[in-house]
């Protein structure tokens, strides 16, 4: 399919749990901070462990300065069209410009119906959006001088005031899958916003042909509709975002994440790197490909594309809390293997991950030497560490270890629970490589803990420094060592097996 032209943007879909309000509302000023144009939410009004989505985008567009801000997508059922009108422009108004409208049909019918709402048949849910749309498009046109007037089956104005109308022309952005929404999208919408995890093979292709039919039936360039895409991490590689907006013709990348390392490193080096692509090829130049770290000729990661950091043997402690030279190594592949794309990204998806994982460490040991360097005072540590969402020193460091610990310890319960025993089972090979890795993990965690420990010494011996930086120095040395490790190890049976059956 074509490049339909259109500026590329990026952004974020976050999960608008009720557990941690402030954090949801941090994650949505971090992505401003790192140079995101989109900011989104979903929209399950009957999901009790979530805010409302409209009173989120509400607060965080108060708590915002110029990032855009959009449901992803509005539920349509539970939302009174007209009602929504006046909200999205009043919003719009009081942005400055800043809000979109993704909207849906509905789906979840029977949670819909237990909280008031209209159960209606796949048909009729269609016919109700396309009918809330002419309500919501009357509505904001203040240019007509008489009333507005909508006659529908499901959805009516009977002469209502128009108005406000929002600050900029405000874009609909239609979640849709199956061919009359994809129609409906040609036919009335600014935008298509489905999620790729629910595409079928192709499914961007045909969305795509199924949408420019339509409008050009109805008169319309179907240029002037753009395509939006929600995906994760391990769906973004540079090279597959820059050939989706060159060849599907997606202009807005969202990424469905709620870790602040993901979402900076996709601001940060993701979206530069595919904007520097997309743009070269629009000028007429070849797209190279992504520079990738030189690998042994003819060994397994040149075969797979993807390359594990290596560990270059420096060490901050005396010694080690384990034998490295008794770690377990798993057999080579055999040269007749091969990867599908999908498989190279879940390989470098743990990379990605342990990357974070890297960087966060060493922001952590940023701030503890320059805190012991007397270079931040408490007031210094506050300007300097407000991206941390932090007030002073002492809280300044407990609060980044366990925001920092908790990831660590959730992605290897992750690995312990669910993706070393899928490997376990489809490689018993493996076994004594993943045993060693969930020894590591727990010796890791004692790590952690004695960070915490030398921390609250800190805390009450302000000028002691020694015993946290020891642990730290532990912490660093044990982690680096086994990130290392477990991607030489497991990459290459991740990007053969997935994280789960059959996920590649």
């Amino acid at each position: 399919m074509p490049d339909y032209g259109h500026e590329l943007q990026f952004g974020v879909f976050i999960t608008p749990s009720n557990q941690q309000p402030d954090a949801v509302v941090g994650l949505a000023q971090l992505a401003e901070r790192a140079g995101l144009d989109l900011v989104t939410f979903q929209d399950h009004p009957y999901q009790a462990r979530f805010l409302d989505t409209w009173t989120l985008l509400s607060y965080v567009a108060a708590r915002t300065n110029q990032v855009r801000l959009a449901p992803n997508v509005l539920n349509l059922p539970l939302r009174q069209p007209a009602v929504v009108a006046r909200a999205v422009a009043s919003l719009d108004l009081l942005s400055g410009g800043r809000v979109e409208l993704g909207i849906g049909a509905g789906s979840f019918w029977d949670a819909i119906e237990a909280m008031g709402g209209p159960r209606l048949a796949p048909g009729e849910s269609v016919e109700a959006l396309e009918e809330a749309i002419d309500v919501i498009r009357a509505l904001w046109d203040t240019d007509e001088p008489r009333n507005a007037q909508v006659e529908g089956s499901f959805h009516r104005l009977a002469g209502a005031a128009r108005g406000p109308a929002p600050l900029h022309d405000v874009g609909i952005w239609i979640g849709a899958y199956k061919p009359r929404m994809l129609s409906l999208t040609g036919r009335k919408g600014d935008g298509w916003l489905p999620s790729l995890p629910y595409l079928e093979a192709g499914g961007l292709a045909a969305g795509n042909a199924a949408i420019d039919e339509a409008a050009a039936e109805a008169g319309r360039d179907p240029a002037e509709i753009r395509r939006l895409l929600n995906l994760s991490l391990e769906d973004a590689p540079v090279d597959e975002l820059a050939r989706m907006a060159l060849e599907d013709g997606i202009s807005g990348f969202i990424l469905m994440a709620d870790d602040p390392g993901t979402i900076e490193r996709f601001a940060t080096e993701v979206a530069p790197a595919v904007r520097e692509r997309v743009e070269a090829a629009r000028a007429g130049a070849a797209i190279e490909p992504e520079p990738q770290p030189e690998v042994a000729a003819g060994s397994e990661y040149e075969r797979l594309g993807v390359t594990p950091t290596p560990d270059d043997g420096t060490r901050l402690s005396e010694s080690m809390p384990w034998d490295e030279s008794t770690r377990p190594r798993r057999e080579s592949s055999g040269a007749d293997v091969s990867y599908s794309a999908r498989g190279r990204a879940v390989g470098q998806h743990l990379i990605d991950v342990h990357d974070m994982l890297r960087r966060e460490l060493t922001e952590l040991r940023e701030v503890v030497a320059r805190v012991r360097d007397g270079a931040l005072s408490a007031g210094d540590a506050r300007s300097a560490l407000n991206d941390m969402a932090m007030r002073q020193n002492d809280w300044t460091l407990g609060a980044f270890c366990s925001r920092y610990c908790a990831v660590v310890d959730q992605h290897h319960t992750l690995e312990d629970d669910a993706i070393f025993p899928h490997l376990a089972r489809s490689a018993p090979d493996l076994e004594p490589v993943i045993d060693r890795l969930a020894q590591e993990h727990l010796v890791i965690h004692h790590a952690i803990e004695a960070v915490d420990r030398a921390l609250v010494d800190h805390i009450n011996n302000p000028g002691d420094f020694d015993g946290l930086q020891s642990a730290i120095d532990r912490l660093t040395d044990t982690l680096l060592s086994h990130l290392s490790y477990e991607e030489v190890e497991l990459v290459e049976p991740l990007a053969r097996l997935g994280f789960y059956p059959g996920q590649v």
